[in-house]
């Protein structure tokens, strides 16, 4: 295992860092199907599922999108737990360079792949640079691996069918994808270097924390270092009474490595009922008893104070939702650990999330002497240690939708211009699409010739070998088919 640098006491605000890689990395046993024991007899298993396009449908499909996410959440297991995760990373150079530019041939065009091959890379400087991934880890106890594999075999199918509804597409990781996460978090610059087998870790007696471990992690008061990069776990803290479902787009917009990570616990129905009723006759009870004070002093007319009658207002309408609108009652807490390069960027990124926050009428908080615990919360292990949870229905959770707007980013695809939404660039190969046809439409003058034009080329230039065939009567392409 890899020995880490322990960091003595050097001033008031730090203290030492964890002595093992397993305080960093909570797993005690993985599986090649994916499944990793966090805590005795706790098993997790991570599903990344794909965006849809939700920021720029209309209300209707919105509303539509809404529900659907709503069902997927009542759909989780009381005997459960689910971690919902949007993992931003940078888009590492030389897998850029490896998946998206042009290979020299030798046939005479390669003068024109370096310059498309230049105009992607100065395409690639503005856009951001920045790939998101939307991951959901379930955890529940089981005694052996055995039952833990029979019960993931039965969440798979749900869960495919769920996100099938709403136009998403979830897919199971194994274990090498699952570790690959934790790595490109912890490395960021290193992405290239991940390799693992774990048939051949096991011969050589190798432990899988190995290479993903930090060389180096020093642990403060309000942050944490990680080699040479500095990071922050914040937790939202307050909640605003309406929240837009564009707040978690907002707080991921941030061009950072980071990760905002949602757990959420189901109540069962008839434990949320109960206490929403006990709740409420505790309310009832503190208003008679108020009622009674005045009554007391001979003020028969008085008037239940604002809060009171709010609280009364609130707990009416939580049981309702439950009883008759097909809520359920979560607790729920949100967490967020984001990196930057210095320090002085890590706190100019840290009072831009807070402020967002603040735009939303919330209140994020930044864990004090609990950034080890925190950051093991934000990462998709399948932990929570972090207890500032949060009682939620179905629609109040449901407002932190994960989904934002879908990316195209085939390898060896072809440039088509960029996302108005996240800015990133879109490179799409149609061979690989369901169908791989395609039109071309604009008013006249607005350049649909010279965009076909400029498809062929680059197809021609991808592939010397594939096979171009106009139909044109006014013999437009004709300077381009001689070239």
């Amino acid at each position: 295992m890899r020995i880490l640098k322990e960091i003595f006491k050097r001033d008031k605000e730090k203290f030492v860092v964890p002595k093992n890689a397993q305080d960093i990395i909570p797993i005690k046993a993985i599986w090649d199907d994916g499944i990793f024991e966090v805590q005795k007899n706790k098993f997790s298993k991570c599903y990344k599922f794909i965006d849809i396009n939700y920021a720029v449908a209309s209300h209707e499909d919105k509303e539509a999108m809404f529900l659907d996410y709503s069902d997927l959440l009542n759909s989780l297991d009381n005997g459960a737990t689910s971690k919902i995760t949007i993992n931003n990373r940078r888009i590492n150079k030389i897998d850029f360079e490896k998946t998206i530019l042009m290979k020299d041939v030798g046939d005479g065009l390669d003068k024109y792949r370096h310059e498309y091959n230049q105009m992607l890379l100065d395409q690639a400087k503005g856009a951001n640079g920045i790939i998101q991934e939307k991951i959901i880890t379930i955890s529940v106890n089981k005694k052996n691996i055995e039952e833990a594999r029979n019960y993931f075999a039965r969440t798979t199918s749900e869960l495919m069918n769920h996100f099938s509804v709403l136009g998403s597409k979830c897919v199971e990781l194994d274990a090498e994808e699952r570790l690959r996460i934790y790595h490109d978090f912890y490395r960021v610059g290193e992405e290239t270097s991940f390799r693992f087998d774990m048939k051949e870790n096991l011969r050589k007696g190798h432990n899988f924390k190995d290479f993903i471990c930090p060389d180096t992690f020093e642990q403060n008061k309000d942050y944490f270092k990680i080699g040479d990069r500095y990071g922050r776990v914040l937790f939202l803290k307050e909640y605003a009474s309406y929240i837009k479902d564009s707040m978690v787009t907002e707080l991921t917009e941030l061009n950072r490595n980071m990760m905002l990570s949602i757990d959420v616990i189901p109540v069962p129905m008839d434990e949320a009922v109960r206490e929403a009723e006990n709740r409420r006759l505790g309310i009832e009870t503190n208003i008679t008893n108020w009622q009674r004070r005045q009554n007391a002093y001979n003020n028969f007319s008085a008037i239940i104070p604002y809060d009171m009658e709010q609280q009364r207002e609130q707990s009416k309408e939580f049981l309702d939702d439950l009883i008759t609108r097909d809520q359920r009652m979560f607790l729920s807490v949100l967490t967020m650990v984001h990196t930057a390069e210095t320090k002085e960027q890590l706190d100019n990124d840290t009072e831009a999330l807070l402020t967002i926050a603040r735009k939303h009428l919330c209140q994020f908080a930044v864990l004090k002497f609990q950034q080890m615990d925190g950051l093991n919360t934000a990462m998709p292990f399948g932990v929570r240690k972090i207890d500032a949870l949060r009682t939620l229905t179905t629609e109040s959770l449901a407002v932190f939708i994960p989904f934002r707007v879908q990316e195209i980013r085939h390898d060896n695809g072809i440039y088509y211009g960029q996302n108005v939404i996240s800015k990133n660039m879109i490179i799409a190969d149609r061979k690989q699409l369901l169908n791989g046809n395609s039109f071309i439409l604009g008013v006249s003058g607005s350049g649909k010739s010279f965009i076909a034009k400029e498809e062929i080329v680059s197809i021609m230039l991808k592939d010397p070998n594939a096979d171009v065939i106009i139909v044109d009567p006014e013999r437009e392409a004709s300077s381009l088919v001689k070239s």
